[in-house]
């Protein structure tokens, strides 16, 4: 018989005893709410949820997939990646001792389940909202988020760091991460997986494989885990014949012969296993019997272990499973229609002034490139990567890459164009330094979410952007008061024969006419839009309407400064001539900002000026809505009248 024949022979042998063995999972259910929650409704905590029989928990995913519809249709927030997640989120805490076993959420988006089962479940629906649920795990939430998170690729290193911690201690402790396959394209993650193996410890690694993370994936990870699932007789072939031949040594030896064969036919090369992780799979993610079998079986083990699972995005409701890039996120919506709500507000947001920029000028320049951090419908890069193809580059979550791969470009002639979240930047900051500012490379940064940006909350703050470029050499910084000046500016900047970087807010501007002609902005120079006296306020970026507002009440003189760095001294030293009272304002912490710049600058001249800084002070900003987060921190028209009635006191 030959190999093949045998693979066959073993393959059907293997599907009969599982098909007798397992019951299947009706996992095709499709709802979109209403269910009577008659096992959902007693459960409160994990505890409750191990009361239950095995045979009862399909009903449990049911009844909590239709839960999660119901209630995020109505309060909005992340949808589709939690739906996905349903049936893997209850076989981890049926067979862990959870809070006291460590579940670590890469992300933490597809952590909504979880929150459900971990006494959460009556605040689901103030979720991301100001005083509400947090949109991502939180230890101080609960007992049950072991680990922060918010931005991807973290949850293996802080999971291997929990077992160590565990043995180090004494203490025997489950450690399991939950990593999506769009969060292992980053460094980060395959660090810790190259670490990890040589630590002696037990940990379970869970790779959930839905082919998406916000955008499709992309990249060589990408299309070998697709590889993977496309193995089907390899996989089964694996699973099989340690079943079947592992009381029989010689046999058992000869079908892992067939298994070596099989995987350099089939899959090519065994990543995980070369980084020292015990791999199986893939899996059905949605068949709990199966799950629970398996990832009961892997917590068994000593080492290494990494369960690789398939899931859909959105399963269990249509819609987000047709779109799960337009499902991941979601205001409040009507889950009996069978797509999402058209946008009736017709203002452009500062992102769709980057797009349609980026667009334009890559009409008139085959030298442009646009680069992104997987983040290609956050930024509005949609219709650039369709009509400029050769042009977009997404190189996944892999911000410190995106960084030096601009550099690389631009020393051989290229313009790049790095369209990046401020939260975002900060995981190439090293990149940013090194390769791009040191050599003095002509890359433009287009920093999108800077500032508060609301429901996300602590982790996707723009909070420290302004700070952390101002104190690199060779970059010049803008920040926008409007939609015209945002064009104005990625203009200046694509022009200027250096690194610049372009700082705008999440959301809609003040709702300007913007020209459709570019001109390049003079470097350094702010522009005074209202006149006064006794008191001036510096503005830096997008807070403008509001300085204008509480200039009026002031009678101050407000200016538009536009550059952060280089600062417009000479407009500095103008104002104070007649001026004995500056307020600066800035939406970025407060602690070497825009703010700190005119301090720096005020210690050289010869005159008294009496300063109040605004900004972000030193705290994390929670979530919430953005004008009440303003609000509580005086970055608003009140705030600022307020600062100025009591400096002019």
């Amino acid at each position: 018989m030959s190999p093949e024949e045998l693979t066959a022979k073993m393959s059907d042998t293997l599907s009969e005893n599982l098909s007798a063995d397992v019951p299947e999972n009706d996992s095709d259910h499709n709802t979109s709410g209403g269910q009577d929650n008659t096992l959902l409704g007693d459960i409160d905590f994990p505890e409750h949820l191990r009361l239950l029989d095995e045979s009862q928990l399909p009903q449990v995913a049911d009844e909590l997939r239709a839960f999660l519809i119901d209630t995020i249709s109505q309060s909005g927030g992340h949808f589709a990646a939690g739906l996905g997640t349903v049936e893997l989120t209850i076989a981890l805490h049926y067979l862990l001792n959870t809070p006291e076993d460590r579940i670590v959420w890469d992300v933490g988006h597809q952590a909504y389940p979880h929150k459900v089962l971990t006494g959460r479940k009556s605040r689901l629906n103030s979720i991301r909202q100001t005083h509400g649920l947090s949109p991502f795990p939180d230890p101080q939430e609960s007992a049950f988020d072991a680990f922060a998170v918010g931005h991807s690729s973290t949850s293996i290193s802080a999971a291997l760091g929990m077992a160590i911690a565990a043995r180090q201690q004494g203490i025997d402790r489950k450690v399991v991460a939950v990593i999506g396959d769009g969060a292992m394209t980053a460094g980060m993650a395959l660090e810790a997986m190259n670490h990890a193996s040589s630590c002696g410890i037990n940990m379970l690694v869970i790779l959930n494989d839905n082919d998406m993370s916000i955008s499709e994936n992309v990249g060589g990870l990408n299309n070998y885990l697709s590889r993977i699932f496309s193995g089907k007789t390899y996989a089964t072939f694996k699973d099989g014949h340690k079943k079947v031949f592992q009381s029989l040594p010689a046999v058992n030896e000869f079908a892992h012969r067939v298994e070596e064969h099989l995987k350099g036919m089939v899959v090519p090369g065994t990543l995980f296993e070369e980084l020292g992780f015990n791999y199986i799979g893939p899996i059905d993610g949605h068949n709990l019997p199966i799950l629970l079998k398996t990832i009961s079986n892997m917590l068994k083990l000593s080492g290494c272990q990494l369960l690789h699972i398939g899931t859909i995005k959105g399963k269990g409701y249509a819609p987000a499973e047709a779109d799960p890039i337009g499902y991941h996120g979601v205001v409040n919506f009507d889950p009996t229609a069978s797509s999402l709500p058209k946008k009736t507000n017709s203002t452009k947001t500062y992102s769709n002034i980057f797009g349609q920029w980026l667009c334009d000028m890559a009409e008139n320049d085959p030298l442009l490139v646009g680069i992104t951090p997987a983040m290609r419908e956050g930024s509005d890069m949609v219709e650039f990567s369709k009509r400029f193809p050769e042009q977009y580059y997404d190189v996944a979550i892999a911000e410190q890459h995106a960084v030096t791969l601009a550099a690389g470009m631009a020393v051989d002639g290229l313009k790049p164009v790095v369209a990046i979240y401020s939260s975002f930047l900060q995981r190439g900051y090293d990149q940013l330094i090194h390769d791009v500012c040191l050599q003095n490379t002509d890359v433009l940064f287009a920093i999108d979410r800077g500032g508060i940006v609301g429901g996300d909350g602590a982790t996707h703050n723009g909070a420290f952007d302004l700070s952390f470029l101002r104190c690199i050499p060779n970059i010049i910084i803008m920040a926008p008061s409007d939609e015209n000046e945002c064009r104005q500016m990625l203009y200046t900047g694509y022009r200027y024969q250096g690194t610049a970087a372009v700082r705008y807010p999440r959301g809609s501007g003040p709702g300007v006419e913007v020209e459709k002609e570019m001109t390049a902005l003079p470097i350094g120079i702010g522009r005074i839009v209202r006149q006064g006296k006794k008191l001036a306020i510096l503005s830096f970026g997008h807070l403008l309407p509001d300085a204008l507002a509480a200039g009026e009440i002031l009678g101050a003189t407000v200016a538009d400064m536009r550059f952060i760095k280089p600062l417009d001294k000479d407009l500095i030293l103008q104002i104070i001539a007649t001026h004995d009272i500056l307020i600066t304002l800035e939406e970025n912490t407060i602690m070497g900002g825009a703010g700190s710049a005119v301090n720096e600058f005020l210690t050289t001249i010869d005159k008294h000026v009496t300063v109040k800084n605004l900004g972000i002070p030193d705290r994390f900003i929670e979530h919430g809505n953005a004008l009440d987060l303003k609000a509580d921190i005086d970055l608003n028209q009140d705030g600022i009248v307020a600062a100025g009635q009591a400096l002019l006191k």
